[in-house]
């Protein structure tokens, strides 16, 4: 349950609509619901502006079926990460409704298109084609939380010309989130060419002196551009998540209907719908 559907269930029960025991009946689960495997946490809406995301990774498409039963009654918007396509086959099958990308492993359930929050574009880039997984694991995380996003695939600096050649977008972007492994040089370089928040996302891909992303890891959290901040390695859903936040209007911008119940315009953003 979000701010504004919360605003509503109370003014329904002010003005006779909602009796009581109908409100206290939807309001019973909001801290968290307990299902034996999993405590779901209905509350996280209202603290951080967007719902609990759905770790697919380790868990079994029932577990993920359960969860997602019990979220998708009181969400306007479901995330899934991490969910390889066996398990995507199934949850599909149940809710045909939902979308699922492959690259990204991320199956997203919605009841409509959400709402653009964002005051500007979020830009992702990735510096080979086979950082793309990630980068599209950040662009659609950024998206489903209501983002303009846009994204430049191939744009390394084994070919710097590359990068370069889209100047114009890359300096009109509000936040940029730079995917990369190998060397992890990538952010530096962009970082170097704007006065915006620049995302690194180290990512697996490299040769064996790369370990598994540690070597861009390194290199990411030694740059030397004052702009870069790195999430970690392969987690491009916390560089999407975390160029969502940055790019939330400030506070003064929140429209007071918009804001939770009990809440004063500068608190958290409703969830996009």
């Amino acid at each position: 349950m979000n701010g504004k559907e919360l605003e509503q269930l109370l003014e329904d029960v002010a003005r006779g609509v909602t009796t009581v025991a109908e409100a206290a009946g939807r309001l019973h689960h909001l801290p968290y619901e307990d299902i034996g495997f999993a405590c779901v946490d209905h509350h996280r809406a209202l603290r951080k502006g967007f719902p609990e995301v759905i770790f697919g990774q380790g868990k079994t498409a029932d577990q993920v079926l359960a969860i997602l039963e019990r979220m998708t009654g009181r969400e306007s918007v479901v995330l899934v990460t991490r969910l390889d396509s066996h398990k995507a086959e199934r949850v599909l099958a149940r809710y045909p409704e939902a979308t699922y990308d492959a690259a990204a492993r991320m199956l997203v359930w919605r009841r409509q298109t959400p709402q653009i929050v964002g005051q500007g574009t979020i830009l992702v880039l990735a510096a080979g084609t086979s950082d793309l997984g990630v980068a599209r694991e950040a662009a659609l995380t950024a998206e489903v939380m209501g983002n303009r996003v846009e994204t430049l695939i191939d744009v390394g600096v084994a070919g710097i010309h590359r990068l370069l050649a889209h100047r114009e977008r890359i300096l009109a972007a509000a936040v940029l989130v730079v995917v990369a492994g190998m060397e992890g040089a990538l952010p530096s370089v962009v970082a170097g060419m704007v006065a915006r928040p620049v995302i690194a996302v180290p990512t697996s891909v490299g040769y064996g002196t790369s370990f598994g992303g540690l070597t861009a890891l390194l290199a990411m959290l030694n740059s030397c551009s004052s702009n870069v901040a790195v999430v970690n390695i392969d987690n491009g859903f916390g560089a999407g998540y975390m160029a969502a936040v940055i790019n939330r209007p400030p506070p003064s911008a929140c429209r007071p209907e918009d804001a939770g119940a009990g809440e004063t315009p500068a608190g958290p953003l409703p969830i996009p719908r």
